[in-house]
């Protein structure tokens, strides 16, 4: 890649684009291969090459000579496509090295794997080339993406139209049944629990569980095997890489974005005198953030924390997203406990951290969507709204405020008689939580979500008190203790018929805040047929029936689906309800809604009405300031408490009347589309929501 002086402006630091770290891994050219690694603190590193079949078998071994900048480099004819190899480092000894002569590493740059057993890996050398045939990525405009959160495996593991052999794979996800299901709900953008090749804990194998999520990386480069269809595992693992291209390039043929959880706050290596397979042994020093006496910082709570204040922990994120954003075409990422990756030399966290502005400003990742997790379990950990520009967040504020209002907060009503808040709250975060992000940065800058794989699914929000996390072998003692859930009068499975209902509704009012939220919605795999997990909120370690989605549903799963419909086209059609910025009092902002507040009786909302208790309910009225889309104007009728209620609906300046969109009171979405008169009353049900379209001139 050139780069043009505009390019240098917006560049990464020079640290990180220092040439020399250039080409890092296998690099094949005249029939031979050039393995290049980096090692700032090493004394000398030995190229191992195995045998095609026997993985224990090492045929020859091949010093690499230094060249520079701390990378050391061969090249041989024996790094061909499908050649097993590894690494030996060896180096000093003292506080914070863990070098092993002895031990057989994975070359971190490796596009593929095999594996030999427990903690005993072999890199593979792949060619990597993939007719794209001319597919493009579908680019997705932020105010127009929907994401799905899913788990590549659980997601078509029982699907009765996807074939047996591709379930649970790359290719099982790319199958006409799927995007068929994805497209018709209303998703834009697929986003993708770990793929990256992970491993599991010895001490979930000692329970007889595993690591289902992932979340457990043993490589950066190299996609996870057990998702590639039998058939091409048997293969190797040019196929594998090959099945992942082919399921990016069909879904988007389709119109799907890809977007993959990326684990770059910790590694597989865990804690010191866990198993050493690739950083600890090639430079621990330089990738794991540790005291002067090579004790571990962990602020991940994983064991280990890469050091990402290093330049070359640093640069090794961003050509693996550099790798996967272009030579696999993935179109946006989400950065797991991504304060992690913002953390000094002191381990302080900043958000012009060297790396963090990198990933936004590199030429190569123009265009990819960039999401932070936005905390870590570490001092200062929680960073919600303090990344910088470029980024979008989780808004872990919007989850909790959306919650409280349908849930926790109606559960203290029934018994105090009255909520604990009023809406004024619940209205910031439907508005796109200005009081958390930036005017500079506006609403996309908030990823919203009620739930996600981590915690209580829709289903059980609504129908547990609390957690039950038995069955992951740790006594209940793991998983989010505070869920600000309601079992609704029942822990648990139930047979009446009014609990269930009133579930059911909940279940809509929450699936209703998140999709005509501003900002970008994030819904989870599943919640759209209220997916079950019985109550555990930590499922990380079930791969089975429990985890994996099911598709056998009844009628009122169906029902749920199409208000998930509903909703996204409602979405779609209203710009109204995604605005890219926020409005300003004094001047008007291109691609922003106006946002007008109502009481009950239709008149303009006070301030006791937005702080007292006993003020549940609130009409809102989204009017869009044209950019690129249609003028467009919408009401949203909220009402939190338990009693229903009248509303007047509001005179508004040109609005002539109101077209009923959506209604969560209603068990299955209306198609007919009633139409009312500014000043009309009209009968709201308890807890529900309802959606207009106000039609008009603007004005």
């Amino acid at each position: 890649m050139v780069l043009t002086e505009h390019d240098l402006a917006i560049a990464p630091p020079p640290a990180l684009l220092d040439p020399r770290w250039d080409g890092l891994g296998v690099t094949l050219h005249d029939g031979v291969g050039t393995l290049r690694v980096w090692s700032g603190h090493a004394d000398g590193i030995r190229l191992v090459i195995f045998d095609d079949t026997d993985l224990d078998w090492a045929i020859e071994t091949l010093p690499l000579v230094h060249v520079g900048g701390g990378v050391w480099e061969v090249t041989t004819s024996l790094l061909r496509p499908g050649a097993r190899y590894a690494i030996r480092v060896d180096g000093p000894h003292g506080p914070g090295n863990m070098f092993n002569p002895g031990s057989l590493l994975l070359e971190p740059y490796s596009r593929g794997l095999l594996r030999g057993g427990v903690n005993d890996w072999r890199s593979v050398v792949v060619e990597g080339g993939f007719d794209w045939g001319g597919v493009a990525k579908p680019a997705v405009p932020m105010d127009r993406t929907v994401i799905y959160e899913g788990h590549l495996k659980g997601l078509t593991k029982r699907h009765p139209l996807v074939p047996p052999a591709l379930h649970g794979t790359y290719a099982g996800l790319a199958h006409p049944a799927m995007i068929e299901h994805l497209q018709t709900l209303g998703i834009t953008s697929v986003q993708l629990l770990p793929v990256h090749a992970f491993t599991t804990e010895p001490r979930l194998l000692n329970l007889g569980l595993s690591n289902y999520w992932g979340y457990n990386t043993v490589n950066f480069f190299s996609p996870h095997a057990p998702y590639a269809t039998k058939a091409n595992r048997r293969e190797g693992a040019e196929a594998v890489l090959r099945e992942f291209k082919g399921m990016v390039r069909l879904l988007h043929e389709a119109g799907l974005e890809v977007l993959l959880d990326v684990v770059y706050n910790h590694t597989a290596e865990a804690d010191i005198g866990e198993p050493r397979t690739s950083f600890r042994g090639i430079d621990n020093r330089s990738y794991y953030r540790q005291q002067h006496d090579g004790a571990y910082i962990d602020v991940t709570g994983c064991g280990n924390s890469v050091n990402t204040s290093t330049d070359a922990a640093a640069r090794f994120v961003l050509d693996s997203l550099r790798y996967w954003a272009n030579d696999c075409q993935v179109d946006g990422f989400r950065f797991d406990l991504a304060a992690t990756l913002g953390r000094d030399a002191h381990h302080t966290f900043t958000p012009e951290h060297p790396l963090l502005r990198a990933i936004i400003d590199d030429p190569a990742l123009a265009g990819v969507k960039m999401i932070a997790e936005p905390w870590d379990v570490g001092m200062g950990g929680w960073q919600t709204g303090n990344f910088g520009d470029g980024w979008s967040e989780w808004n872990d504020r919007y989850r909790d405020r959306v919650r409280n209002f349908w849930l926790s907060d109606v559960d203290y009503a029934r018994r105090a008689d009255v909520a604990p808040v009023g809406i004024g709250g619940f209205a910031a975060r439907l508005a796109g939580s200005a009081n958390t992000f930036s005017a500079e940065r506006g609403p996309l800058a908030s990823v919203n979500f009620v739930t996600a794989h981590d915690g209580f699914t829709l289903h059980d929000l609504v129908s547990y008190d609390v957690k039950h996390n038995l069955a992951n072998g740790e006594h209940d003692r793991d998983g989010a203790g505070t869920n600000r859930s309601f079992n609704h009068g029942v822990e648990g499975p139930t047979d009446d018929e009014t609990v269930l209902a009133t579930r059911r509704k909940a279940m809509r009012n929450l699936l209703g805040t998140l999709l005509l939220s501003a900002g970008v919605p994030m819904l989870t795999a599943g919640d759209e047929f209220a997916r079950t997990q019985d109550g555990n909120n930590n499922a990380y370690c079930h791969d089975s029936p429990l985890t994996w989605l099911s598709w056998e549903t009844e009628p009122w799963q169906e029902h749920l689906a199409a208000h998930v419909r509903t909703l996204t086209a409602a979405r779609r059609e209203n710009p109204a309800l995604r605005p890219m910025r926020f409005a300003h009092e004094e001047v008007q902002v291109p691609g922003a809604s106006v946002m007008d507040w109502y009481g009950v009786d239709g008149e303009t909302m006070g301030i006791a009405d937005w702080t007292s208790a006993a003020h549940r309910t609130l009409q809102y009225v989204a009017t869009s300031t044209p950019h690129v889309e249609d003028f467009n104007r919408i009401l949203l009728i909220v009402h939190g408490d338990e009693r229903p209620t009248r509303v007047v609906l509001p005179q508004v300046d040109g609005v002539e009347h109101y077209e009923s969109l959506w209604s969560s009171a209603e068990e299955e979405p209306r198609a007919d589309r009633a139409v009312y008169e500014p000043g009309d009353v009209i009968e709201v049900d308890p807890t529900s929501m309802h959606l207009f379209r106000a039609v008009g001139d603007a004005s």
